[in-house]
């Protein structure tokens, strides 16, 4: 028996999917807004999301990849009755299973529904197990996505297009490819497009002959050719000179080669996987890559996710290079306090893992002779960034914060009695830390929302909803 959340704010459609679950011998769970949603999805395991695209508090598309983040990775089924082929589009590209509209029959809404379960079912255990990780570490379920499409990548000959921000790992997962495919045994060889040059392009990816051009005093074997039996990796291949795209578009059809100044074709077994951080489609639409090498490299695509989308990897991945950086600089373990890891996981990495990597070098530098390494040993720069992130967190979600202590005799109050219990003690302190902030956010801005907007940091969807939850009006008082 599986558990389906029905969000929508509809009650006819949501009673319907919901009896549909039931009459199929599934669990339903009814919800009529985003923040309902979200809140049941905190609670017991839900398998199967019926999620409408227009909520009172927010879009669902957008919420899509917060609701496929839950613990237990719910599929989703996006459902409305706006048509919208660009958000069909959307919504698959951001992990809903299907796109099926209210006007849809009850029986095609049910084959959605068991066609979802059933491949769920099939998949519960994830190929991502087997996979010998190398340098990926973590557990989030963006990077669990990763490694099962390295697992199905590794699994054959296709070419594999890596996709990314700069720093995310994007070397790390063709590496781990390569590890975990039949060509282990054979070499890896990394072609950095980027530092070859339209006149020894040719000759650094081909090789020559010896007098072949000034300069050539002896035969060359190149990177294509040093790549047989094992992996040619192409990083940076947006920026592979255009000259060499149709040459090299031929090596991959045919596996064969001319060394610049031979007469004689060479034969090489490679499998590639290449790697980007630009939009090849956007410059095959521009002319400044070729869309039949495009496709041709992007049999199988990965799309590397970066660091601020999975938080939850700082700590491990932090733990990790440090212990691998002791070992590099021949000194002792040292730990992480928990201070340190809460402010790493507060900064947004915009260098991703990489600067991750880099500022536990400057820490490791600063904190050489202690045993433990607290905030004071990471870089000024980073702190302060962290620490403001920290503050927009908390005003975006107070919920989402540490627990707050509230001065005062309201927090007295609560005290004064029998002790309450942790969870309600700080839910009704932040409720009424929220209530005070909006109360004046709202004098301050003159009943503007769009000021109030400005001030806070908040969306205006967000603060419709607090403003609703407190009873707060335009002119700053409760109802």
């Amino acid at each position: 028996m599986a558990r389906i959340l029905v969000l929508d704010d509809d009650p006819d459609i949501s009673n319907i999917i919901s009896q549909l679950a039931e009459d199929a011998g599934h669990a339903s769970v009814i919800a009529s807004s985003l923040a309902e949603g979200l809140a049941a999805l905190r609670g017991p395991a839900v398998d199967l999301v019926f999620l409408d695209v227009r909520l009172p508090d927010g879009s669902g598309i957008d919420a899509l990849p917060e609701i496929r983040k839950a613990s237990s990775r719910p599929d989703v089924i996006i459902i409305t009755g706006l048509g919208d082929p660009d958000g069909a589009e959307l919504a698959i590209k951001n992990g809903a299973w299907d796109y099926i509209e209210k006007t849809s029959t009850l029986a095609q809404i049910a084959a959605s529904m068991e066609r979802a379960l059933a491949y769920r079912e099939k998949h519960r255990q994830p190929r991502a197990l087997g996979i010998a990780r190398r340098e990926l570490v973590g557990e989030s379920p963006a990077l669990m996505a990763v490694l099962e499409n390295v697992a199905i990548a590794a699994s054959g000959d296709a070419g594999v297009l890596i996709t990314g921000e700069t720093g995310t790992g994007k070397e790390v997962v063709a590496r781990t490819i390569h590890d975990n495919s039949h060509r282990n045994s054979g070499p890896f060889v990394v072609v950095d497009c980027a530092a070859l040059s339209e006149t020894l392009a040719e000759g650094e990816l081909f090789g020559h002959v010896k007098g072949s051009f000034t300069g050539a005093h002896a035969t060359r074997t190149g990177l294509v050719g040093q790549a047989d039996g094992g992996t040619l990796f192409l990083d940076e291949v947006g920026e592979l000179p255009q000259s060499v795209q149709a040459t090299f578009l031929r090596v991959l059809q045919e596996r064969r080669y001319r060394p610049v100044g031979s007469t004689r074709e060479e034969v090489s077994d490679f499998r590639l996987v290449a790697a980007t951080n630009r939009d090849l489609a956007a410059m095959c639409e521009d002319g400044s890559f070729r869309s039949d090498l495009y496709y041709r490299i992007k049999s199988c695509h990965i799309a590397m996710p970066p660091l601020r989308e999975r938080v939850e990897d700082v700590s491990p991945i932090a733990i990790y290079h440090l212990s691998r950086l002791c070992r590099q600089y021949g000194i002792a373990d040292k730990t992480l306090s928990d201070e340190i890891l809460a402010v790493l996981a507060h900064y947004d990495w915009p260098g991703n893992v990489r600067e991750l990597v880099q500022t536990l070098e400057r820490t490791l530098m600063r904190g050489r002779g202690e045993e433990v390494l607290y905030p004071e040993h990471l870089p000024v720069d980073v702190r302060a960034r962290a620490a403001r992130r920290a503050m927009e967190r908390a005003v975006e979600n107070p919920d989402a914060c540490a627990p707050v202590v509230v001065a005062g005799s309201f927090s007295d109050r609560l005290l004064s009695g029998s002790l309450p219990g942790f969870k309600d003690y700080r839910r009704r302190c932040i409720s009424h830390v929220e209530e005070k902030y909006l109360e004046r956010l709202m004098s301050d801005a003159g009943g503007s929302i769009k000021e109030a907007c400005r001030l806070s940091g908040l969306s205006r969807t967000r603060l419709y909803v607090l403003m609703k939850e407190h009873g707060i009006t335009r002119d700053g008082e409760s109802e």
